[in-house]
C-alpha cells in the first residue's frame, strides 16, 4: 500500500517538475531546468528500481537514493527563487510535495533498515 502511494506521489511530483522545467526552458534557463528535471524525475525511477531489488539491503539503498532526490530538488527550487527566476508562489506546491516525499521515503528506509538490523541481530544470537 505504501509503495503505491509513494509511486503515485513521485509520479505526480515528476509531472509538476516537467511542467515547470518546460517553462524554465522557455525562459532559456536550460542548465537549471536540466538539473531540476533530473532530480525531480529520478525519485520515481529509484522507487521503481527499489521494487525490483533482490534484497532488503538493495531495496533500502534505492529508497535511500530516492529520498535524496527531493532534497536536491528543494535546493534547486530555492535557488530559482533566490535568483529571482521564479516567484515563491510558483514553487510552493512543489516544495510541499517534495517535503511529503522526503517524509514518506525516509520512513520507509528507516523501517526497512530496522527490520534488516533486527534480522541480523537474531541471526548473530542464534550462532
Amino acid at each position: 500500500m505504501a509503495d503505491s502511494i509513494v509511486k503515485q506521489t513521485s509520479h505526480a511530483f515528476a509531472l509538476e517538475v516537467i511542467r515547470l522545467c518546460t517553462r524554465l526552458k522557455q525562459q532559456k534557463q536550460f542548465e537549471l531546468a536540466g538539473q531540476l528535471l533530473r532530480c525531480g524525475t529520478g525519485i520515481g525511477a529509484n522507487v521503481e528500481e527499489a521494487l525490483a531489488g533482490y534484497s532488503r539491503r538493495e531495496f533500502a539503498a534505492k529508497r535511500s537514493i530516492a529520498s535524496k532526490e527531493p532534497r536536491e530538488a528543494n535546493d534547486w527550487l530555492r535557488l530559482l527563487i533566490d535568483a529571482g527566476i521564479l516567484a515563491g508562489d510558483d514553487v510552493d506546491e512543489l516544495l510541499a510535495h517534495s517535503e511529503e516525499l522526503i517524509r514518506m521515503l525516509t520512513s520507509i528506509v528507516k523501517t526497512t533498515r530496522s527490520a534488516r538490523d533486527t534480522t541480523v541481530t537474531k541471526l548473530k544470537t542464534q550462532n
